[in-house]
């Protein structure tokens, strides 16, 4: 992009508000030192949180209003009461009017998603809106949605997903057609429910920007199988969490295991560069930031109870995506697909 990328923040979502919204800010300033920022809530608050960032300050607007989403607000509740007037509606309005090029919150995120939906609209030809995540692999990162949009999903959408994620990927990853896997629960072609089934049988045929692999299980997400890996939100949600749990309990054997001993301790503190590296890869905060795919818009949602380097990581990925042009790319593959499908229905 020409000019400076803008970024819109919902300075009162999460569990800590303008305290980490800033400082994130702040960090993701220095990596990135041509955005801008807009900065949507209590103006008091954001205030004195700036004085400590006079650069930011700088390449700053807040935009004041005190009502904020509660974390525990209904979709429809805060779809309902927050329009016109939130911090939340008010950050991703301004993408709607083009005063930013995306927008995130650490806010609730039903209320997020149903906000996002009916500010900035879906792409023509999609269905449905997509979670997308980027997921630690042992070589380098992969991409996996739906996790937690929607909890089911039929084949056309499940195709729309792969479009989607792929799309993300030539964004972030720098590639041409990425490789897309349907998360299933076997390798073999017979396996699966019949829309997992249906949706192979298009990505296969279909003269699509991508390289279908073909069913992938659990254990290959973290494995560099594919680029992308596709399925619906209830599984996808289950599949990251789970995830994020293991990591935690992996960490708690390794501290139980290295102190156990004088020994143990010895050998924790002659790998402290290898223990160190592997803090970093699991880190969740490093990957923090779920984009809503499949909008005429960027909106990123990060961890509501995240610090502000998680915060600053879904910073840096709106601006990645905001950079790259992926919703007008998209937007061109979705309509190559369902021009696809109508002269087929016409055959």
């Amino acid at each position: 992009m020409g000019d400076p990328v803008t970024i819109a923040l919902d300075a009162m979502g999460g569990d800590h508000g303008p305290s980490v919204v800033i400082p994130a800010a702040a960090i993701a300033l220095v990596r990135h030192p041509p955005m801008r920022f807009i900065l949507v809530g209590d103006e008091a608050k954001i205030v004195a949180e700036l004085a400590a960032y006079p650069q930011l300050a700088e390449r700053s607007e807040v935009v004041h209003t005190d009502v904020a989403i509660a974390m525990d607000a209904k979709p429809s509740q805060a779809l309902r009461r927050g329009r016109w007037k939130s911090s939340m509606w008010l950050a991703i309005q301004a993408v709607r009017d083009g005063k930013a090029d995306a927008v995130v919150s650490a806010g609730n995120t039903g209320a997020l998603m149903a906000m996002s939906k009916f500010c900035l609209k879906t792409v023509k030809g999609i269905d449905r809106p997509a979670i997308a995540a980027i997921w630690p692999t042992v070589a380098a990162e992969c991409i996996v949605l739906d996790v937690g949009a929607n909890v089911g999903a039929d084949s056309r959408q499940i195709v729309e997903f792969a479009l989607m994620g792929a799309a993300m990927a030539r964004a972030l990853f720098g590639m041409e057609r990425p490789s897309v896997g349907l998360l299933n629960i076997g390798v073999e072609e017979v396996k699966g429910v019949e829309q997992i089934k249906e949706a192979a049988q298009v990505l296969r045929e279909a003269p699509l920007p991508i390289r279908y692999h073909g069913f992938v299980e659990g254990d290959d997400i973290g494995h560099d199988v594919v680029d992308v890996v596709v399925t619906d939100g209830f599984t996808g949600n289950i599949a990251l969490k789970t995830a994020e749990g293991t990591a935690k309990q992996i960490g708690e054997y390794l501290r139980a295991a290295m102190g156990r001993s004088l020994l143990a301790r010895l050998g924790a503190i002659l790998a402290q560069g290898a223990f160190r590296a592997l803090k970093e890869k699991m880190d969740p905060r490093q990957l923090n930031g779920g984009i809503f795919l499949g909008l005429n818009g960027i909106a990123v949602k990060s961890h509501g109870g995240t610090d502000a380097t998680g915060f600053a990581s879904a910073v840096d990925l709106a601006y990645e995506m905001a950079s790259s042009g992926v919703v007008k790319r998209l937007g061109s593959d979705v309509a190559q697909f369902h021009t696809k499908l109508e002269l087929e229905g016409a055959a």
